[in-house]
């Protein structure tokens, strides 16, 4: 695990993270990038616990070096970890959080084989992460919070993750630095320009997909409404078509995942901007063909 730390124009103490997974080069690109652009911090400096920082880290260098998701298990299902584990991502999960420990906000790379567009993740709703939520450049967050618990943003406070593009590709780069810079001005670690903030779209994430085996196909795009009725995705095993309204894909990919096809969520409402309401999320006047009940569920024909 790389750590490098940068001024802050502010009294924030915001991280990112990329390379969680060694396959995803674009969060190790911008995290280089962005240690590039920021002010060093100056070693004569006698700093006190409240001064801002700025900490960007690459997180899995092996696999990193590698070019692989991992090297013995995958680092965002590992964590809290263990410290004495023999697997080394297991081990590295306790190094990685105590290096984000009472941070203020901290974002987490992330790219995937599924299309555009990007989105961001949450799994506990702070002040900290509607701001970071609505200062992004994205039109949805999803709700994690129902689904694993053993990812970064599900284990570190205040941790957003953004999907910031298809991997391998040079737009998940110039998009996640953007959103990096975004993530920085909202927090105040970076003064070139006024942030932005915008109401953004809340799908609550419900349940895998699974996939058996033979040919994937998948019919519907990511936050695309699936109709009652519609099969949204099938191979040799399995045929998964909905049994009722509301439904959207979340990480749709035919070949991203061994065992699923990405996840059902369900639109529930919209996140605010700070100082617009309350720390919630508000029911969307529209429909847009979507509900707003948890608990979806589909049928998988074997």
């Amino acid at each position: 695990m790389q750590t490098i730390d940068r001024g802050s124009a502010g009294s924030a103490r915001v991280a990112i993270v990329g390379g969680i997974h060694g396959d995803e080069p674009a969060g190790v690109r911008i995290v280089e990038r962005l240690a590039e652009e920021l002010p060093p911090l100056d070693p004569n400096d006698d700093r006190v616990e409240s001064d801002g920082l700025v900490r960007l880290i690459l997180a899995n260098e092996p696999a990193i070096a590698a070019e692989t998701r991992y090297t013995d298990a995958d680092l965002n299902r590992a964590f809290p970890g263990d410290a004495d584990s023999d697997e080394y991502e297991r081990a590295l999960a306790p190094r990685l959080a105590a290096e984000l420990e009472e941070f203020d906000a901290v974002l987490a790379l992330h790219t995937s084989h599924s299309a555009p567009p990007p989105f961001a993740i949450f799994s506990d709703l702070t002040e900290s992460v509607r701001r970071t939520v609505t200062g992004l450049p994205v039109d949805h967050v999803v709700d994690a919070s129902g689904l694993r618990s053993t990812t970064l943003d599900s284990t570190i406070p205040h941790t957003v993750s953004i999907e910031v593009g298809r991997q391998g590709s040079e737009a998940a780069v110039e998009f996640g630095h953007e959103a990096c810079r975004a993530f920085l001005r909202v927090h105040g670690a970076i003064a070139d320009e006024p942030p932005t903030f915008s109401e953004t779209v809340v799908v609550k994430g419900d349940e895998e997909v699974p996939k058996g085996g033979g040919e994937p196909r998948v019919h519907f795009a990511n936050f695309e409404a699936i109709p009652e009725g519609a099969v949204f995705a099938e191979d040799d095993v399995y045929t998964h078509r909905v049994e009722e309204p509301g439904l959207v894909p979340i990480l749709a990919s035919e070949e991203g995942y061994d065992d699923i096809f990405g996840m059902y969520g369900r639109v529930t409402g919209a996140l605010r901007p700070p100082g617009e309401g309350d720390l919630r999320v508000y029911p969307r006047d529209d429909s847009e063909g979507t509900g707003e009940s948890d608990g979806a569920r589909n049928g998988a024909d074997r």
